[in-house]
Protein backbone atom coordinates (compact mmCIF):
# COMPACT_ATOMS: atom_id res chain seq x y z
CA UNK A 1 0.00 0.00 0.00
CA UNK A 2 1.15 3.41 -0.72
CA UNK A 3 1.16 6.06 2.35
CA UNK A 4 -2.20 7.60 1.74
CA UNK A 5 -4.18 4.28 1.60
CA UNK A 6 -1.95 2.97 4.38
CA UNK A 7 -3.62 6.48 6.68
CA UNK A 8 -6.88 5.96 5.15
CA UNK A 9 -7.54 2.12 6.24
CA UNK A 10 -6.08 2.46 9.49
CA UNK A 11 -8.54 5.72 10.02
CA UNK A 12 -11.16 2.65 8.76
CA UNK A 13 -10.46 0.53 11.08
CA UNK A 14 -10.66 3.48 14.03
CA UNK A 15 -13.82 4.39 12.36
CA UNK A 16 -15.63 1.16 13.49
CA UNK A 17 -15.45 2.02 17.07
CA UNK A 18 -16.17 5.96 16.44
CA UNK A 19 -19.22 4.46 14.41
CA UNK A 20 -20.37 1.85 16.58
CA UNK A 21 -21.11 4.88 19.42
CA UNK A 22 -21.85 8.11 17.80
CA UNK A 23 -24.08 7.04 15.18
CA UNK A 24 -26.71 5.44 17.99
CA UNK A 25 -26.62 8.72 19.65
CA UNK A 26 -30.15 10.27 18.56
CA UNK A 27 -31.59 6.54 18.10
CA UNK A 28 -31.56 6.12 22.24
CA UNK A 29 -35.17 7.28 22.68
CA UNK A 30 -36.52 5.44 20.19
CA UNK A 31 -34.83 2.42 21.38
CA UNK A 32 -35.60 2.74 25.23
CA UNK A 33 -39.44 3.32 23.81
CA UNK A 34 -39.03 0.66 21.48
CA UNK A 35 -37.65 -2.15 24.48
CA UNK A 36 -39.43 -0.51 27.33
CA UNK A 37 -36.69 1.67 28.84
CA UNK A 38 -38.40 4.92 30.25
CA UNK A 39 -35.58 6.09 32.62
CA UNK A 40 -33.43 8.27 30.17
CA UNK A 41 -30.49 8.26 32.38
CA UNK A 42 -30.65 4.08 31.79
CA UNK A 43 -30.36 4.27 28.26
CA UNK A 44 -27.06 5.37 28.37
CA UNK A 45 -26.30 1.35 29.02
CA UNK A 46 -26.57 0.96 25.43
CA UNK A 47 -22.92 3.17 24.94
CA UNK A 48 -21.39 2.17 28.21
CA UNK A 49 -22.04 -1.96 27.72
CA UNK A 50 -20.19 -1.52 24.18
CA UNK A 51 -17.12 0.62 26.04
CA UNK A 52 -16.53 -1.96 28.73
CA UNK A 53 -16.06 -4.97 26.17
CA UNK A 54 -14.35 -2.68 24.01
CA UNK A 55 -11.90 -2.17 27.00
CA UNK A 56 -11.56 -5.65 28.28
CA UNK A 57 -11.32 -7.30 25.11
CA UNK A 58 -7.93 -5.13 24.41
CA UNK A 59 -6.31 -7.18 26.89
CA UNK A 60 -6.39 -10.42 25.04
CA UNK A 61 -5.82 -8.69 21.32
CA UNK A 62 -2.24 -7.39 22.08
CA UNK A 63 -0.94 -10.86 23.63
CA UNK A 64 -2.26 -12.76 19.96
CA UNK A 65 -1.26 -10.06 17.62
CA UNK A 66 2.29 -10.60 19.53
CA UNK A 67 2.22 -14.54 19.01
CA UNK A 68 0.28 -14.96 15.59
CA UNK A 69 0.70 -11.52 13.76
CA UNK A 70 -1.33 -8.21 13.24
CA UNK A 71 -3.55 -9.36 10.66
CA UNK A 72 -4.86 -13.10 11.55
CA UNK A 73 -6.03 -11.42 14.83
CA UNK A 74 -7.61 -8.05 13.26
CA UNK A 75 -9.45 -10.20 10.88
CA UNK A 76 -11.17 -12.22 13.77
CA UNK A 77 -11.77 -9.18 15.54
CA UNK A 78 -13.82 -7.59 12.44
CA UNK A 79 -15.42 -10.51 11.94
CA UNK A 80 -16.82 -10.60 15.92
CA UNK A 81 -17.66 -7.15 15.56
CA UNK A 82 -19.43 -7.30 11.78
CA UNK A 83 -21.62 -10.29 13.29
CA UNK A 84 -22.53 -9.18 16.73
CA UNK A 85 -23.57 -5.76 15.06
CA UNK A 86 -26.06 -7.88 13.46
CA UNK A 87 -26.87 -9.50 15.97
CA UNK A 88 -27.54 -6.11 18.24
CA UNK A 89 -30.62 -5.14 15.18
CA UNK A 90 -31.95 -8.14 15.96
CA UNK A 91 -32.88 -7.74 19.50
CA UNK A 92 -35.72 -8.22 21.07
CA UNK A 93 -35.09 -6.83 24.43
CA UNK A 94 -33.30 -4.08 26.27
CA UNK A 95 -31.06 -7.21 28.09
CA UNK A 96 -30.12 -8.87 24.78
CA UNK A 97 -29.29 -5.42 22.92
CA UNK A 98 -26.50 -4.83 25.98
CA UNK A 99 -25.01 -8.09 25.65
CA UNK A 100 -25.20 -7.82 21.81
CA UNK A 101 -23.38 -4.47 22.28
CA UNK A 102 -20.94 -5.91 24.76
CA UNK A 103 -20.04 -8.40 22.40
CA UNK A 104 -19.51 -6.12 19.67
CA UNK A 105 -17.16 -4.03 21.63
CA UNK A 106 -15.28 -7.30 22.02
CA UNK A 107 -14.83 -7.51 18.08
CA UNK A 108 -13.98 -3.75 17.77
CA UNK A 109 -11.31 -4.13 20.79
CA UNK A 110 -9.28 -5.57 17.95
CA UNK A 111 -9.02 -2.26 15.50
CA UNK A 112 -8.06 -0.10 18.57
CA UNK A 113 -5.08 -2.80 19.41
CA UNK A 114 -4.09 -3.40 16.11
CA UNK A 115 -4.37 0.26 14.47
CA UNK A 116 -1.79 1.52 16.99
CA UNK A 117 0.62 -1.56 17.05
CA UNK A 118 0.52 -1.76 13.37
CA UNK A 119 1.42 2.05 12.90
CA UNK A 120 4.41 1.71 15.95
CA UNK A 121 5.31 -1.72 13.71
CA UNK A 122 6.18 1.10 10.75
CA UNK A 123 7.48 4.29 12.28
CA UNK A 124 8.22 5.90 15.78
CA UNK A 125 8.26 9.09 17.64
CA UNK A 126 7.32 12.32 15.79
CA UNK A 127 6.45 10.50 12.21
CA UNK A 128 4.11 8.40 14.10
CA UNK A 129 2.75 11.32 15.67
CA UNK A 130 1.80 12.68 12.13
CA UNK A 131 0.30 9.35 10.74
CA UNK A 132 -1.77 8.94 14.21
CA UNK A 133 -2.74 12.51 13.54
CA UNK A 134 -3.50 12.41 9.82
CA UNK A 135 -5.53 8.91 10.34
CA UNK A 136 -7.52 10.60 12.99
CA UNK A 137 -8.50 13.41 10.13
CA UNK A 138 -10.10 10.43 8.48
CA UNK A 139 -11.31 8.98 11.96
CA UNK A 140 -12.87 12.53 13.21
CA UNK A 141 -15.43 12.68 9.80
CA UNK A 142 -17.15 9.70 11.45
CA UNK A 143 -18.44 11.52 14.69
CA UNK A 144 -19.15 14.74 12.42
CA UNK A 145 -21.35 12.34 10.61
CA UNK A 146 -22.46 9.61 12.58
CA UNK A 147 -25.00 11.07 14.17
CA UNK A 148 -26.75 12.27 11.17
CA UNK A 149 -26.17 9.11 9.66
CA UNK A 150 -28.10 7.77 12.49
CA UNK A 151 -31.14 10.03 12.44
CA UNK A 152 -31.07 10.31 8.72
CA UNK A 153 -31.36 6.30 8.91
CA UNK A 154 -34.59 6.52 10.67
CA UNK A 155 -36.00 9.04 8.94
CA UNK A 156 -36.90 5.67 6.13
CA UNK A 157 -36.38 2.94 8.53
CA UNK A 158 -36.24 1.27 12.19
CA UNK A 159 -33.75 2.65 14.43
CA UNK A 160 -32.55 -1.08 14.05
CA UNK A 161 -30.99 -0.41 10.35
CA UNK A 162 -28.64 1.34 12.21
CA UNK A 163 -26.73 -1.60 13.42
CA UNK A 164 -26.96 -3.35 9.87
CA UNK A 165 -25.54 0.05 9.00
CA UNK A 166 -22.90 -0.53 11.10
CA UNK A 167 -22.44 -4.83 10.26
CA UNK A 168 -21.95 -3.48 6.50
CA UNK A 169 -19.16 -1.36 7.43
CA UNK A 170 -17.37 -3.83 9.37
CA UNK A 171 -17.37 -5.91 6.31
CA UNK A 172 -16.29 -3.52 3.99
CA UNK A 173 -13.57 -3.20 6.23
CA UNK A 174 -12.59 -6.70 6.62
CA UNK A 175 -12.26 -7.39 2.95
CA UNK A 176 -10.06 -3.82 2.60
CA UNK A 177 -8.09 -5.31 4.88
CA UNK A 178 -7.93 -8.92 3.94
CA UNK A 179 -6.85 -7.76 0.26
CA UNK A 180 -4.66 -4.75 1.07
CA UNK A 181 -3.17 -5.15 4.39
CA UNK A 182 0.21 -6.87 4.67
CA UNK A 183 1.57 -8.52 7.87
CA UNK A 184 3.59 -5.68 9.30
CA UNK A 185 4.77 -7.60 12.60
CA UNK A 186 8.60 -8.09 12.46
CA UNK A 187 9.23 -11.90 12.84
CA UNK A 188 12.29 -11.52 15.25
CA UNK A 189 9.28 -9.79 17.77
CA UNK A 190 7.09 -12.69 17.90
CA UNK A 191 6.42 -13.50 21.78
CA UNK A 192 5.09 -17.27 22.42
CA UNK A 193 1.77 -16.94 24.01
CA UNK A 194 2.96 -18.60 27.90
CA UNK A 195 3.23 -17.15 31.31
CA UNK A 196 6.47 -15.77 31.31
CA UNK A 197 6.01 -14.14 28.11
CA UNK A 198 2.90 -12.66 28.68
CA UNK A 199 4.02 -11.51 31.85
CA UNK A 200 7.00 -9.90 31.21
CA UNK A 201 5.55 -7.87 27.88
CA UNK A 202 2.96 -6.96 30.42
CA UNK A 203 5.56 -5.95 33.06
CA UNK A 204 6.99 -3.76 30.50
CA UNK A 205 4.41 -1.98 29.66
CA UNK A 206 2.67 -1.63 33.31
CA UNK A 207 6.15 -0.25 34.72
CA UNK A 208 7.37 2.12 31.87
CA UNK A 209 7.01 5.15 33.79
CA UNK A 210 6.08 7.61 30.66
CA UNK A 211 4.11 4.91 29.33
CA UNK A 212 1.96 4.53 32.24
CA UNK A 213 1.52 8.19 32.95
CA UNK A 214 0.51 8.97 29.73
CA UNK A 215 -1.93 6.03 29.95
CA UNK A 216 -3.73 7.35 32.92
CA UNK A 217 -3.34 11.11 31.91
CA UNK A 218 -5.07 10.08 28.54
CA UNK A 219 -8.17 7.67 30.52
CA UNK A 220 -8.37 10.98 33.14
CA UNK A 221 -9.00 13.33 30.04
CA UNK A 222 -11.09 10.81 28.03
CA UNK A 223 -13.61 10.68 31.01
CA UNK A 224 -14.91 13.94 30.09
CA UNK A 225 -15.52 13.10 26.59
CA UNK A 226 -17.58 9.24 27.64
CA UNK A 227 -19.62 11.77 29.96
CA UNK A 228 -20.63 13.28 27.38
CA UNK A 229 -21.39 10.70 24.94
CA UNK A 230 -23.38 9.73 27.15
CA UNK A 231 -25.66 12.47 28.24
CA UNK A 232 -25.38 14.95 25.00
CA UNK A 233 -28.64 13.78 23.55
CA UNK A 234 -30.68 14.79 26.64
CA UNK A 235 -28.13 17.89 27.00
CA UNK A 236 -29.59 19.00 23.74
CA UNK A 237 -33.15 17.87 24.16
CA UNK A 238 -34.06 18.78 27.55
CA UNK A 239 -31.29 21.42 28.55
CA UNK A 240 -31.10 23.66 25.38
CA UNK A 241 -34.03 23.05 23.74
CA UNK A 242 -32.46 21.88 20.34
CA UNK A 243 -32.86 18.09 19.96
CA UNK A 244 -33.62 18.85 16.13
CA UNK A 245 -30.24 20.59 16.00
CA UNK A 246 -28.04 17.76 17.76
CA UNK A 247 -26.57 15.97 14.56
CA UNK A 248 -25.21 19.22 13.34
CA UNK A 249 -24.12 20.92 16.51
CA UNK A 250 -22.40 17.45 16.98
CA UNK A 251 -20.76 17.56 13.92
CA UNK A 252 -19.32 20.93 14.94
CA UNK A 253 -17.85 20.22 18.30
CA UNK A 254 -16.42 16.55 16.86
CA UNK A 255 -14.88 19.04 13.77
CA UNK A 256 -12.81 21.08 15.63
CA UNK A 257 -11.45 17.90 17.13
CA UNK A 258 -10.61 16.73 13.18
CA UNK A 259 -8.88 20.96 12.55
CA UNK A 260 -6.77 20.29 16.16
CA UNK A 261 -5.17 16.77 14.15
CA UNK A 262 -4.58 18.40 11.19
CA UNK A 263 -2.89 21.11 13.01
CA UNK A 264 -0.99 18.64 15.05
CA UNK A 265 -0.07 17.16 12.24
CA UNK A 266 1.59 20.08 10.57
CA UNK A 267 3.21 21.47 13.82
CA UNK A 268 4.06 18.19 15.99
CA UNK A 269 7.27 17.71 13.65
CA UNK A 270 8.78 21.46 14.80
CA UNK A 271 7.88 21.59 18.12
CA UNK A 272 7.30 18.32 19.81
CA UNK A 273 4.74 15.70 21.10
CA UNK A 274 5.51 17.04 24.86
CA UNK A 275 5.14 21.06 23.79
CA UNK A 276 1.70 20.72 21.83
CA UNK A 277 0.39 18.27 24.07
CA UNK A 278 0.62 19.97 27.57
CA UNK A 279 -0.76 23.25 26.09
CA UNK A 280 -3.33 21.68 24.90
CA UNK A 281 -4.22 20.08 28.35
CA UNK A 282 -4.00 23.57 30.34
CA UNK A 283 -6.13 25.26 27.20
CA UNK A 284 -8.85 22.13 27.84
CA UNK A 285 -8.87 22.92 31.70
CA UNK A 286 -9.13 26.63 30.90
CA UNK A 287 -12.45 26.29 28.22
CA UNK A 288 -13.61 23.48 30.82
CA UNK A 289 -13.28 26.06 33.76
CA UNK A 290 -14.60 28.62 31.81
CA UNK A 291 -17.51 26.65 31.00
CA UNK A 292 -17.89 25.06 34.17
CA UNK A 293 -18.56 29.28 35.68
CA UNK A 294 -21.15 29.76 33.06
CA UNK A 295 -23.19 26.11 33.52
CA UNK A 296 -23.07 27.20 37.89
CA UNK A 297 -23.91 31.10 37.21
CA UNK A 298 -27.47 29.55 35.43
CA UNK A 299 -25.87 31.74 31.94
CA UNK A 300 -25.66 28.41 29.72
CA UNK A 301 -26.94 29.00 25.95
CA UNK A 302 -26.99 26.72 22.74
CA UNK A 303 -24.55 28.93 21.74
CA UNK A 304 -22.30 29.18 24.85
CA UNK A 305 -22.55 25.28 25.23
CA UNK A 306 -21.83 25.12 21.34
CA UNK A 307 -18.43 27.42 21.74
CA UNK A 308 -17.05 25.89 25.11
CA UNK A 309 -17.62 22.66 23.61
CA UNK A 310 -15.69 23.03 20.37
CA UNK A 311 -13.06 24.87 22.15
CA UNK A 312 -12.70 21.64 24.63
CA UNK A 313 -12.55 19.07 21.96
CA UNK A 314 -10.06 21.28 20.03
CA UNK A 315 -7.32 21.06 22.90
CA UNK A 316 -8.84 17.43 23.30
CA UNK A 317 -7.64 16.57 19.71
CA UNK A 318 -4.51 17.68 20.53
CA UNK A 319 -3.81 16.27 23.57
CA UNK A 320 -4.87 12.24 22.28
CA UNK A 321 -3.35 12.47 19.25
CA UNK A 322 0.13 13.44 21.34
CA UNK A 323 -0.55 11.52 24.33
CA UNK A 324 -0.56 7.73 22.10
CA UNK A 325 2.02 8.48 20.60
CA UNK A 326 4.15 9.26 23.62
CA UNK A 327 3.31 6.28 25.43
CA UNK A 328 3.57 3.96 22.67
CA UNK A 329 7.59 5.39 22.46
CA UNK A 330 9.38 3.29 24.21
CA UNK A 331 7.41 0.21 23.94
CA UNK A 332 8.25 -0.90 20.31
CA UNK A 333 9.13 -4.30 20.82
CA UNK A 334 5.94 -5.09 23.11
CA UNK A 335 3.59 -2.99 20.76
CA UNK A 336 0.57 -5.26 21.09
CA UNK A 337 1.04 -5.89 24.72
CA UNK A 338 1.68 -2.14 25.34
CA UNK A 339 -1.49 -1.49 23.34
CA UNK A 340 -3.47 -3.89 24.39
CA UNK A 341 -2.33 -2.53 28.60
CA UNK A 342 -3.30 0.92 27.46
CA UNK A 343 -6.36 0.41 25.85
CA UNK A 344 -7.75 -1.45 28.50
CA UNK A 345 -6.71 1.72 31.05
CA UNK A 346 -7.78 3.93 29.13
CA UNK A 347 -11.29 2.71 27.70
CA UNK A 348 -12.40 1.11 31.06
CA UNK A 349 -10.92 4.27 32.97
CA UNK A 350 -12.57 6.43 30.64
CA UNK A 351 -15.56 4.30 30.54
CA UNK A 352 -16.76 4.28 34.10
CA UNK A 353 -15.68 7.71 34.93
CA UNK A 354 -17.68 8.92 32.19
CA UNK A 355 -20.62 6.99 33.32
CA UNK A 356 -20.63 8.29 36.60
CA UNK A 357 -20.72 12.17 34.77
CA UNK A 358 -23.42 10.63 32.89
CA UNK A 359 -25.54 9.16 35.82
CA UNK A 360 -24.90 12.73 38.05
CA UNK A 361 -27.53 14.31 34.62
CA UNK A 362 -30.02 16.49 36.76
CA UNK A 363 -31.30 18.66 33.83
CA UNK A 364 -28.33 21.35 33.66
CA UNK A 365 -25.00 21.12 32.22
CA UNK A 366 -23.12 21.47 35.73
CA UNK A 367 -22.40 17.85 36.31
CA UNK A 368 -20.80 17.62 32.62
CA UNK A 369 -18.57 21.26 32.88
CA UNK A 370 -17.87 20.13 35.98
CA UNK A 371 -16.75 16.37 35.03
CA UNK A 372 -14.58 18.04 31.91
CA UNK A 373 -13.27 20.12 34.16
CA UNK A 374 -12.04 17.95 36.92
CA UNK A 375 -10.63 15.08 35.09
CA UNK A 376 -8.84 17.34 33.07
CA UNK A 377 -7.14 18.94 36.49
CA UNK A 378 -6.76 15.49 37.36
CA UNK A 379 -4.94 14.64 34.00
CA UNK A 380 -2.79 17.60 34.26
CA UNK A 381 -1.21 16.22 37.87
CA UNK A 382 -0.70 12.89 36.27
CA UNK A 383 1.11 14.23 33.91
CA UNK A 384 3.12 16.55 36.06
CA UNK A 385 4.45 13.58 38.35
CA UNK A 386 5.43 11.52 35.28
CA UNK A 387 7.61 14.50 34.05
CA UNK A 388 8.96 14.74 37.80
CA UNK A 389 7.39 18.63 37.42
CA UNK A 390 8.43 19.40 34.68
CA UNK A 391 6.20 20.28 31.22
CA UNK A 392 6.78 21.06 27.50
CA UNK A 393 10.27 19.20 27.79
CA UNK A 394 11.84 17.22 24.73
CA UNK A 395 11.55 13.58 25.54
CA UNK A 396 13.83 10.86 24.42
CA UNK A 397 12.90 6.96 24.20
CA UNK A 398 14.37 4.88 26.98
CA UNK A 399 16.39 1.99 25.58
CA UNK A 400 14.19 -0.98 25.31
CA UNK A 401 14.37 -3.69 27.99
CA UNK A 402 14.48 -7.18 27.19
CA UNK A 403 11.40 -9.41 26.79
CA UNK A 404 11.01 -13.01 28.20
CA UNK A 405 10.07 -15.87 26.34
Amino acid sequence: MGFGQFVALIAAMMATNALAIDSMLPALPRIGEALGVHDPNARQWVITSYLLGFGVAQLAYGSLADRYGRKPVLMIGLTLYTLFAALCAFSTSFEMLLIARFLTGLGAASTRVLSVSIVRDCYAGRQMARVMSLAFIVFLATPIIAPSLGQGIMLFASWRWIFGVLSIFGLVVMAWAAVKLPETQHPEDRIPISVAGVTSAFRIALTDRIAMGYTIAAALVLSGLFGFLNSAQQVFAEVLGAGDLFPLIFAAIAGSMAVSSLLNSRIVGKLGMRKVSHWALIGFIAFAAAHAAIAITGHETLLSFSLMQAGMMFCFGLVMSNFGAIAMEPLGHVAGAAASIQGFITTIGGALFGFVIGQMYDGTTVPLTLGFAGFGVAGLMTVLVTEKGKLFQTGVAAPAPAVAH
